[in-house]
């Protein structure tokens, strides 16, 4: 296979000075290191070794990974050793394959506020799943679940959302036994929908209260509790999207599906088209529209 036209490295090389000039002040350090990691793969700046036949004396020089997880390049090996332990978890049992999304403008605020809101997805992810599974009216049982965070949907936009793994099963409340779910059927999808909703918007006001957030831009009104208030009370009313089946091609697959985005950015080198001048051409899918996959500057 031949060597891919156009790497998220080269557009660093080429641009990055001049983009780190314009924003200098505005950069944290672990951003700059990201940023020269990348420019230095593959590069003699990473470190590297050669390989030399002793039969014909041919050389071939190999550079180093930099095993950044930002890099596009680097962390294949590093997905591939987690999803042999996920794999190895994995029970004997039916599995199903949760998503937990956030409404648009929650995934709106998030932006700006990324460590708070995210962690609270996390968090409310797996409390509301546990706490469904343990009422006796549903499971009656105590569960586990594989989380994964995904920040962005298949048009490249700010999307974030949870992904899980979960058995079709838990030990009973008194750790005496396992019991399983009714086949095909995990928990009703309403039900988790419901509390979900419930509990985070619960947590967002209790976050509000304790100044917890950044408001800039449109959301610049909302650091008023009252103002918030008011932006809260219509995602009362409104669906939240949770997905909840077993997958038709087994845990197994929903594990690759999840290993390939733990350790991998949105824009991959595959996705590069073309560098002209100061813009830059990549794939997207929005499969909400009609011709799928398309191209955007």
């Amino acid at each position: 296979m031949g060597r891919v036209a156009l790497e998220v490295a080269d557009i660093f090389r080429a641009h990055g000075p001049a983009w780190r000039a314009r924003q200098a002040g505005h950069l944290s350090l672990a951003q700059l290191k990201i940023m020269s990691a990348i420019e230095q793969v593959p590069h003699s700046g990473a470190g590297g070794h050669a390989l030399r036949c002793d039969a014909c004396d041919h050389v071939e020089v190999s550079y180093n990974s930099c095993r950044n997880r930002h890099c596009p390049k680097c962390r294949a090996k590093a997905a591939q050793r987690w999803l042999e332990a996920r794999q190895a978890d994995l029970l004997p049992v039916e599995y199903y394959h949760v998503v937990f999304t956030l409404p648009e403008p929650i995934g709106a605020l998030a932006y700006t506020n990324k460590t708070v809101i995210y962690r609270l997805l996390f968090d409310m992810a797996a409390e509301t799943l546990m706490t469904i599974a343990a009422d006796p009216k549903h499971l009656g049982a105590r569960i586990g679940a594989t989380l994964v965070l995904h920040t962005w949907g298949s048009a490249m936009t700010h999307h974030p959302h949870v992904h899980g793994i979960v058995p079709g099963g838990g030990l009973s409340l008194d750790g005496s036994r396992w019991i399983a779910c009714r086949r095909g059927f995990f928990l009703p999808v309403r039900v988790l929908s419901r509390l979900f909703r419930r509990r985070f918007i619960e947590e967002l006001a209790k976050l509000h209260a304790a100044g917890q957030f950044r408001f800039f831009g449109d959301h610049a009104d909302l650091a008023d509790p009252g103002a918030f208030a008011r932006w809260l009370a219509p995602l009362r009313e409104t669906e939240w999207v949770i997905y909840a089946k077993r997958p038709f091609a087994g845990p197994e697959a929903v594990l690759a599906y999840l290993s390939r985005y733990t350790h991998r950015v949105a824009i991959a080198n595959s996705r590069l088209v073309a560098m002209e001048g100061n813009h830059v051409s990549f794939r997207w899918k929005d499969y909400r529209a009609k011709g799928g996959p398309g191209t955007r500057p």
